[in-house]
């Protein structure tokens, strides 16, 4: 298994249309994968390749997420929806407070 955590950069967070953008790229790899919202870590990980599932993570911007995948191309689809998420889907960015305090 292969997993890697990062922060949703995009202001409105994984709402419909960046979900339905990540859980388009996710069908491409064969690999079973998985996102976790750690900011509500009540709520168990949920099947990325499922928009109703990732929808009901209630993902905002900020969050701190985590993908885990399982199976021939794990590190490609991880490192690839990782990738995805931080780029915030063509939508402007928000810089993580640590990142803005460390530039200051």
């Amino acid at each position: 298994m292969y997993c890697r955590k990062t922060v949703v950069v995009n202001p409105s967070g994984l709402h419909a249309k960046p979900a339905s953008s990540f859980v388009r790229e996710a069908k491409r790899f064969t690999s079973q994968i998985v996102i976790a919202n750690h900011d509500l870590p009540d709520k168990e990980p949920v099947n990325a390749k499922n928009i109703i599932s990732i929808l009901s993570l209630g993902i905002g911007p900020g969050c701190n997420i985590e993908l885990a995948a399982e199976g021939p191309d794990e590190e490609a689809a991880v490192d690839f929806l990782v990738a995805l998420i931080e780029s915030g889907f063509g939508e402007e960015v928000i810089v993580p407070e640590a990142e803005t305090e460390n530039q200051e």
